[in-house]
């Protein structure tokens, strides 16, 4: 089942995301929902918080398959590399964004095993946008404040687009 994708200035997007403690049928689904939105989105990567959910979930499929990590976290990060990014809480904004070009991941699988991923290039900056997610951080926040200000009317058109949706009634 698809989910709605939340975006700016949506709340949920900057609250801190809860450890999941059983990795049952239910968050198993949830994943599954998560990878449905992410691939009918067109994206590469997607935070349990950008569909609602407060939870540590990751999935990402940067064209090697599907990647599910519940609980992740970096361990270890080398090199640095500033490359365009976008976000699909964050639509038609594309940001320069300074990430570690190389990190370890690590996190369970949909079995509660652990794992760890050494990931570089695409796959190391989505695991990094997607963790930034369970910690309430958006790509807005990590850009300097002058670039802020050159993005502020995209920002202030997400805001009404926001607002106004929030007030049509749901059938």
């Amino acid at each position: 089942m698809t989910r709605i994708i939340r975006t700016y200035p949506d709340s949920v997007l900057r609250k801190k995301s809860r450890p999941i403690k059983d990795i049952n049928g239910e968050i198993i689904k949830l994943a599954e929902d998560m990878a449905e939105t992410m691939y009918l989105s067109n994206g590469v990567g997607l935070a349990a918080p950008q569909v609602g959910e407060l939870c540590c979930l990751i999935i990402a499929d940067t064209g090697d398959g599907l990647i599910e990590l519940f609980n992740p976290e970096i361990i270890g990060s080398e090199g640095s590399e500033t490359l365009k990014e976008g976000c699909l809480s964050v639509p038609e904004i594309m940001l320069e964004i300074e990430r570690a070009e190389r990190i370890g991941v690590k996190g369970l699988n949909r079995d509660g095993k652990e794992v760890i991923i050494e990931a570089k290039g695409l796959l190391a900056r989505v695991f990094q946008h997607e963790i930034d997610h369970l910690n309430g951080t958006l790509i807005i926040d990590r850009i300097s404040r002058l670039h802020r200000q050159l993005i502020a009317g995209k920002l202030k058109k997400l805001q009404r687009e926001y607002k106004k949706d929030l007030s049509i009634p749901s059938g």
